[in-house]
């Protein structure tokens, strides 16, 4: 390594199949031999957060120390750099979300809903991949280049590139070999096929990820967006072109779309390479063994956090596929019901997406009162950032869930919204269960119980898959079957929470206090009844009715003294000079 002082490492960037899953409870330690940060150590510092203020800096040591200068502030150009970096990657999120939500409203009208379906099972398969890929190409290789000195950011580069794309080549063919046993599992043996071309795009993924990881170590974020941007758009217009060439040309919808999703990834890798170069020979950075070692359990809380969000899909489809056989209904029915119940599944993940900026300002201040052994802080910031996490998931799931048939009759064709309502009603719970979840797992990754967050996770999948084997099989052929994987799903994912909070309650000292959560509970109930009566009045209508039940649900908060000034006080402090300071 290295003796010049390692570089500030950047958050990995938002390229993934499911933006949401990439930073969400994973181990990630600083660089060796550097000073504990002040940043959690499952991802890296947020470029976009301002300097800290120099009057809360440490004294600096007398003459005779042997202990080097203090370093400077950066310059007023660097702050702005590194501000307009954070505000490009936060417009790439963004933009990459809505991409991703656009490409999901068009496909349904494309293929169909059967078709819908059968693409969904094609692409949740491969994205549990890619998700894990991506993390590790990302993390790793930026974690690489920020640790050593300027000139040797391209030997880094250079070695840590050489075995992601070894891995990127080992991963994809594996894939292709399992692609029929993953279809044969989902009792869906007719999208062998796309599975199998889809390793084409694990292995073009495991070769653009690193390039996205070495300009994140090397803080170039606007260029970093600029691809995300681009990506997202690309790969959108070019699923949904290739599913209508190839209908037009008389084959398959589900072929042409994943067809397209590998022709985006095609193009992007050689457009990466243009500005990251392939990087020189050296030695520099971490050794092949030091890097895998790193690599191997994000790989694996990766891996348990993906299947956990695809677990009863795949159930799901399985169950129905099993069902279809039985009553000779042929494959596409089962898809047709997949394909409403990936629709509801589209708007319930929401609150779980939106509801990591919670964790961005939990964590910074979680972790520096670890580090400064300030346990009163440690429990303080922690029941402050769980109980704001229970408040802002009540607001988002409240019009979701109480007004879900009208949320789904807004995006998608009466062969979904008709029959996904009580599904999504459900599921919405559920999800924000799971977004709470994932705050107390990041939690306590950052106090350094990473090992008590992924058996969390792992715990969470088994629940998860126990409830949909118990309970769908038994329904009858039909929506009641989404209706029970909802059910089951949820109350896992509730009881998962549930086991969070304990496990965070004994590393910080806190969670949330008992108080709040039935209060936000009563909101909750309250707001979805009244969603619940709500009559159709139109598209544009449906968001003004959504505005009145967010609207209910705060009422009851503020009935009920949970709201207060202390929270606006709290807000004011947390987004202005007091976040600044902490």
């Amino acid at each position: 390594m290295c003796s010049a002082a390692p570089r500030e490492i950047a958050r990995p960037a938002c390229f993934c199949d499911n933006p949401a899953v990439q930073r969400a409870a994973v181990p990630f330690p600083p660089p060796p031999d550097a000073p504990a940060p002040s940043d959690p150590p499952h991802s890296a510092p947020d470029p976009s957060r301002p300097a800290a203020d120099p009057a809360q800096a440490a004294p600096a040591p007398a003459a005779s120390s042997p202990s080097p200068p203090a370093p400077t502030a950066p310059s007023p150009a660097t702050a702005r750099s590194a501000g307009r970096g954070g505000l490009a990657i936060a417009g790439a999120k963004v933009s990459f979300i809505l991409f991703g939500f656009v490409q999901q409203l068009i496909l349904p009208r494309l293929l169909g809903t059967d078709g819908y379906g059968a693409v969904s099972v094609v692409l949740a398969g491969v994205g549990v991949v890619n998700n894990v890929i991506v993390a590790t190409g990302i993390q790793g290789v930026s974690r690489a280049v920020s640790s050593v000195a300027e000139e040797d950011v391209a030997a880094a580069f250079r070695r840590t590139l050489a075995l992601h794309a070894v891995l990127a080549v080992v991963v994809s063919a594996g894939f292709a070999l399992l692609a029929g046993a993953i279809a044969d599992f989902s009792e869906a043996p007719h999208v062998a096929g796309p599975l199998r071309l889809a390793a084409a795009v694990v292995l073009l993924y495991g070769l653009y990820a690193p390039l996205v990881g070495a300009l994140n170590g090397q803080r170039r974020f606007v260029t970093q967006a600029a691809f995300d941007v681009g990506y997202g758009a690309l790969r959108t217009a070019s699923i949904a072109g290739f599913a209508f060439l190839f209908l037009r040309a008389g084959q398959s919808g589900v072929l042409g779309a994943i067809t397209g999703f590998v022709a985006a990834a095609t193009v992007i890798v050689p457009l990466a390479l243009t500005r990251t170069g392939l990087g020189r020979r050296g030695s520099a950075g971490p050794s092949i063994r030091e890097h895998a070692a790193f690599l191997l359990p994000l790989a694996v809380s990766q891996t348990f956090l993906n299947l956990l969000l695809q677990t009863d899909f795949f159930l799901l489809r399985r169950f129905l596929g099993q069902a279809t056989s039985g009553l000779a209904l042929g494959a596409n029915a089962a898809d047709d019901l997949i394909g409403v119940y990936r629709g509801a599944q589209l708007f319930a993940f929401l609150p779980y997406q939106l509801l990591l900026s919670v964790t961005f300002i939990l964590f910074p201040m979680l972790a520096r009162a670890h580090a400064e052994h300030d346990r009163a802080a440690v429990r303080r910031y922690a029941m402050t950032g769980v109980r704001l996490s229970f408040l802002l998931t009540g607001l988002l799931c409240a019009p979701i869930s109480g007004l879900a048939p009208h949320v789904l009759r807004f995006a998608f064709p009466v062969e979904i919204w008709s029959r996904g309502g009580d599904t999504l009603r459900v599921l919405s719970l559920g999800m924000g269960a799971f977004a709470v979840l994932g705050v107390a797992s990041a939690a306590l990754t950052s106090l350094h119980r990473e090992r008590a967050a992924a058996a969390l996770t792992a715990a969470t999948v088994l629940l998860v898959a126990t409830g949909c084997s118990i309970a769908v099989p038994r329904a009858a052929f039909g929506p009641d079957m989404l209706v029970r994987s909802a059910v089951a799903t949820s109350l896992a994912l509730a009881t998962a929470a549930v086991a969070g909070g304990v496990l965070l309650h004994r590393a910080a000292g806190g969670f949330v206090p008992a108080r709040t959560a039935l209060r936000v509970g009563a909101a909750l109930l309250a707001a979805i009844a009244v969603g619940a009566q709500l009559p159709w009045l139109g598209k544009i209508a449906v968001l003004g009715e959504a505005i009145l039940v967010a609207l209910v649900y705060l009422a009851v908060l503020v009935a009920t003294r949970e709201v207060g000034r202390e929270d606006l006080a709290a807000l004011k402090q947390a987004f202005g000079r007091g976040a600044r300071r902490a």
